[in-house]
């Protein structure tokens, strides 16, 4: 399989969960607000929209390939932040293993960062 097509692949891969969970947070923005808020970030009114918008707007951003490498760095960013925030609980190991997967989430974006989008994606368009 050819470099462009496995970089091809692997957006779609990453953007998937990302496009799905911010689809899914627009039908119950209330319930993520409240959660977001049981954490103790604030402003978790407007933290809920900003989280919405960088999982839908990155993620297919991602899929695309537009702004590949700014997408994947804000993407990884994100990952390595929510997994702190949401899934770090030493003495829970199914909490562990969802922290464990936002870091290699998060990898897999700087890998994409470093790449670059390849030849199948708006980016080499517009290059």
């Amino acid at each position: 399989m050819s470099n462009n097509l496995q970089l091809l692949v692997g957006r779609v891969l990453l953007s998937i969960i990302f496009i799905v969970s911010g689809f899914n947070k627009l039908g119950s923005v209330e319930g993520t607000a409240g959660y977001i808020a049981s954490m103790g970030i604030p402003a978790p009114g407007l933290t809920v929209w900003l989280v919405i918008a960088l999982e839908l707007l990155g993620g297919i951003a991602i899929l695309v390939g537009f702004f590949t490498r700014y997408a994947a760095w804000a993407l990884a960013a994100f990952c390595v932040a929510s997994g702190y925030l949401g899934h770090y609980q030493p003495d829970d190991q199914m909490q562990m293993i969802s922290f464990m997967k936002n870091l290699g989430l998060a990898g897999g974006f700087l890998v994409l960062a470093s790449a670059g989008a390849g030849a199948y994606s708006v980016d080499a368009r517009r290059a």
